[in-house]
């Protein structure tokens, strides 16, 4: 049997939805959980920002190898379980798809810590579902 997918989604890929793909997978792994993320955004963008990799290294996610994708009908098609931060998904989500939205999470850009304790924290009652 293979992983559930969680898609997490936010305006560039980069940031939110990173944060939270990246904190799923690595307590996924620990937990020997049957789940992994993944992360994308309608407007990607060409690098994650430096202040998300140094905030992520910090708490031991080395985050340097990834790029932002762009989302896509195909990146969602098999995904369990969709995290909109403050995206549209119509007509890229599949019918049946279970999607929830965190449009009131902080922004990265203005506090990193404050956003991480939000993402974070939401991520873990996710995972409680699955």
């Amino acid at each position: 049997m293979s992983d559930k997918l969680v898609a997490f989604v936010c305006l560039h890929g980069s940031a939110k939805s990173l944060i939270a793909a990246e904190y799923l997978n690595l307590r996924a792994r620990e937990r020997g959980l049957g789940l992994h993320a993944t992360t994308s955004g309608p407007e990607p963008d060409a690098e994650v920002p430096a202040n998300v990799i140094a905030g992520l290294q910090g708490r031991n996610i080395d985050a340097r190898r990834l790029s932002p994708q762009r989302v896509s009908a195909d990146g969602l098609a098999d995904a369990v379980h969709i995290v909109s931060f403050g995206c549209d998904l119509a007509g890229l989500a599949p019918p049946a798809a279970v999607i929830e939205r965190w449009d009131d999470c902080p922004a990265v850009s203005e506090d990193f810590d404050v956003a991480w304790d939000f993402i974070t924290a939401r991520v873990e009652t996710l995972m409680r579902r699955y």
